[in-house]
């Protein structure tokens, strides 16, 4: 994503095509009865999500879009907040214990919102003490993580917004985190220049640290098998830690420009790193070898 703009990349056949635009006003394609849904103006994007079919889109005025991939237009879009600097941080797509498909939302107003996939009604609305800058539902669909404007970090019920346990070490705020596969370990980044492990069966303390080189930690992802741990700093280093080695070994990748975000391809041979630098800015594509090491890349 860059802007008014998102773009889909084919690692085969190596070229990419926008497949949305929302540089000009926005107009919903479905139209349900009770379906709180309303034209906008253009969206400058600020978070994505793709899964189960769905991209979701978060905008810098607390906007939400989300779009059927294989349908024209935008299906649903709203205005979450309409307070100053309300920006969507976070959005996801998730399935629920009962397995419903369910889009999350994570602003700066303080809020946690939840709707149905299919219908598009909100769910459930969680509000807290302050702005929510990411969250993320373990893989069961019944816990929440939440960071924001705090040191502490928030495991949450799912489905009543109860907070379960805060978790403390960190120094600053927070602005990412990670589910393992197993759904016991979760990595949170903060602007202390960490990320810190935690077994979420013994969440009194971090188990792990570990250490970026220069600036906040803004991106984590697990490789889909949990084998891998991508941390992404705000500039020119992204690491890769072995969990199987207990977080001990690791890798890191020197490369140059701003970080927009990070991804892993479904069979973990590749790594994905955008890069918002406005003269280098490119998508760089990290190939893996059979022994577990990372070669150059190309864009």
């Amino acid at each position: 994503m860059q802007n008014y703009s998102l773009m889909h990349w084919s690692s085969l056949l190596q070229r990419g095509k926008e497949v949305v635009n929302v540089a000009r006003s926005v107009t919903p394609t479905q139209k349900l009865p009770g379906l709180f849904s309303e034209p906008l103006s253009r969206v400058q994007v600020s978070s994505m999500a793709v899964k189960e079919n769905l991209i979701l889109l978060g905008g810098f005025d607390g906007e939400l879009l989300c779009k059927c991939v294989n349908q024209p237009g935008v299906a649903f879009c709203t205005r979450l907040s309409t307070e100053d600097n309300a920006i969507t941080n976070t959005v996801d797509i998730y399935r629920d214990p009962s397995g419903s498909l369910r889009l999350i939302t994570a602003n700066n107003d303080c809020k946690i919102r939840v709707f149905d996939a299919q219908s598009f009604t909100r769910v459930s609305e969680f509000t807290f003490d302050w702005s929510v800058n990411n969250t993320s539902v373990s893989p069961d669909g019944k816990l929440l993580a939440v960071l924001g404007d705090s040191t502490e970090c928030l495991i949450s019920d799912s489905h009543s917004g109860k907070v379960i346990s805060r978790l403390k070490g960190h120094k600053d705020y927070s602005f990412a985190s990670a589910w393992h596969p197993n759904g016991l370990i979760l990595a949170t980044g903060n602007q202390d220049m960490s990320c810190r492990l935690w077994d979420i069966r013994n969440p009194s303390e971090s188990f792990a640290v570990l250490k970026g080189n220069m600036g906040a930690i803004r991106g984590l992802k697990f490789t889909p098998e949990g084998r891998f741990l991508a941390m992404a700093e705000p500039a020119d280093f992204v690491h890769i830690f072995d969990t199987q080695s207990g977080f001990l070994k690791s890798q890191q990748i020197d490369l140059f420009g701003e970080i927009a975000g990070i991804s892993f391809s479904p069979d973990t041979e590749a790594l994905y790193v955008g890069i918002a630098d406005r003269t280098y800015g490119s998508l760089m594509e990290y190939k893996r070898r059979k022994d577990n090491h990372y070669i150059d890349s190309f864009y």
